[in-house]
């Protein structure tokens, strides 16, 4: 019987997503087998613009229906998507005390073109976690398991469609609070760019 716990992998994952994989670090793997499924964070990310939440999607490649295993799903460049991202971040987050701390680093994940979304998004992960300090060993499932206790399985686990409050809701300084006030659960991005090396004691 499977006892690891089981995430999916997400872009730019939400705060609440970097806590649990904290909270289950030494027995977890990522879900590399799954059916691709549609508007979830897998593929989107939410940051705090200028008119308050803002949803940034990275396109796939028409044809990655329901049946397309997460590791096969191929990013789309049929439009400049990766210039519209970092515009959005430099929108929100330049007047921010830590996007040009981290600035140099993340732009290349901007200007690369990443054949699969698996793959950009676990670049982003491991570059998250680095950033984060955070000493975690990355393992991956090699099929998928259907039989998984409900407790062990995080794939449904954070939907942008949701509102539930999730995990740390505690407020941290964000850019336009004075217009919004404080959005919990955005892109680990937001906690970083607000908080910098400070965003792991926030964690």
């Amino acid at each position: 019987m499977q006892n690891t716990a089981i995430l999916p992998l997400f872009y730019l994952p939400p705060v609440g997503y970097i806590s649990k994989l904290q909270s289950v670090s030494d027995n977890f793997l990522l879900e590399k087998y799954e059916h691709f499924p549609k508007q979830t964070f897998r593929n989107r990310a939410s940051i705090y613009s200028p008119n308050g939440k803002l949803d940034l999607t990275v396109p796939v490649v028409k044809g990655s229906k329901m049946r397309t295993a997460l590791k096969d799903v191929k990013i789309s460049y049929d439009f400049n998507w990766q210039r519209l991202h970092w515009m959005s971040f430099e929108s929100s987050y330049r007047s921010s005390a830590y996007f040009e701390y981290y600035e140099d680093e993340l732009a290349p994940f901007y200007n690369k073109k990443y054949d699969f979304l698996f793959d950009y998004n676990f670049e982003l992960l491991e570059w998250i976690s680095k950033k984060l300090k955070l000493n975690i060993d990355y393992n991956f499932t090699t099929d998928y398991i259907d039989d998984l206790a409900s407790d062990l399985d995080y794939r449904n686990f954070m939907n942008p469609k949701k509102t539930e409050d999730y995990l740390n809701n505690k407020p941290y300084y964000q850019v336009f609070e004075d217009k919004h006030e404080f959005i919990a659960n955005l892109s680990i991005v937001d906690l970083l760019f607000n908080q910098g090396p400070q965003a792991k004691l926030y964690l």
